[in-house]
């Protein structure tokens, strides 16, 4: 396994020095991991989205359309 080394304020290091019990770097690997998640997940939103020919007109449409269904519903329910 490689190993990775940075600096962080002595602050957060006497912190983690108070909290002995913690791995800090299983901790920091878990942390790592999920980043990379997300940032492979949002790489992939964004090819997605710069194809889309949906625009913000749509969306307003769509929104009142959601809007307007909801409350045609919610009235239906007797909830308003």
């Amino acid at each position: 396994m490689a190993s990775v080394t940075f600096a962080i304020p002595a602050d957060i290091k006497a912190e983690m020095k108070s909290l002995a019990w913690v791995n800090w770097s299983e901790s920091a690997r878990e942390k790592l991991l999920t980043d990379i998640e997300r940032s492979k997940a949002l790489e992939k939103l964004i090819k997605i989205v710069s194809k889309s020919k949906f625009t913000e007109k749509d969306a307003g449409l769509l929104s009142e359309k959601v809007k307007s269904s909801m409350h045609k519903q919610l009235k239906k329910e007797g909830l308003i």
